[in-house]
């Protein structure tokens, strides 16, 4: 342990960077990282969805069904843990559901290799287009939703709040944050085009108390809030 000037510095690694995740296998990148993909698309849609496009690029579209991507995507869809023993039966609980899907593959060139671009619909009419990518261990990355640019995992507590591009609205959310002694760990802010939908993406040290949520859900001009809390949105099935 080096000792610089009389502190000791202490590196911290996170037991699933070395074990990988709890899991039904066969892989952590095309299995688990497929069911956490699905289970953030319906966490961020809002709703159970009831219809569900898939489009599968580079190795989840080449190898990704004779891992069980396609149906860890869908156990996803239904709330399962990445070590749900159902998710094998996926396909037919989603008959039971309601849920109607459809996959196809595509040979353009993604991002990353194991990337998955999912467009739900849910029975109350929400809509959303996501894009994200496996990248190992069962971690995934969000990069795309509603066409707007995203950069996050889910790994820490995530504050997405989609608004249109007005004055005010950053002030709004941090604002919140501060007056909730919730401290911000990172901010990403995107947008279509000036005065159109924007998206803040906010990492936070803990989570945001339910009432600072909803202050921000009656808000003139923010269209909708999403809080993904890995503690909660991991455990058992929505």
């Amino acid at each position: 342990m080096p000792d610089h000037g009389g502190r000791s510095e202490v590196a911290f690694i996170n037991l699933f960077d070395i074990l990988g995740p709890v899991m039904v296998g066969p892989s952590s990148s095309h299995t688990a990282g497929a069911v956490r993909i699905g289970r953030m698309a319906r966490r961020l849609l809002g709703e159970a969805p009831v219809r569900a496009q898939i489009t599968l690029y580079g190795s989840f579209a080449a190898t990704g069904c004779g891992h069980g991507t396609d149906r860890a995507l869908i156990a996803g869809l239904l709330g399962m843990r990445p070590d749900d023993e159902r998710i094998a039966k996926s396909f037919e609980l989603a008959k039971e559901a309601g849920l109607s899907f459809s996959f196809s593959r595509s040979k353009l060139e993604a991002e990353h290799p194991n990337t998955a671009r999912l467009s739900l619909r849910s029975q109350g009419g929400k809509m959303l287009n996501m894009t994200a990518a496996s990248l190992g261990g069962g971690r995934i990355m969000v990069t795309e939703m509603n066409g707007l640019r995203a950069n996050f995992s889910g790994d820490l507590p995530t504050l997405i709040v989609q608004n249109l591009d007005q004055p005010g609205h950053v002030c709004d959310v941090t604002g919140m944050l501060a007056h909730k002694g919730v401290n911000i760990a990172t901010m990403q802010l995107y947008r279509d085009h000036p005065g159109g939908n924007a998206v803040m993406i906010l990492e936070t040290d803990k989570a945001v108390p339910e009432d600072g949520i909803a202050w921000l859900e009656r808000s003139e001009g923010i269209t909708r809030v999403t809080f993904i809390d890995r503690e909660k949105d991991m455990e058992p099935p929505l």
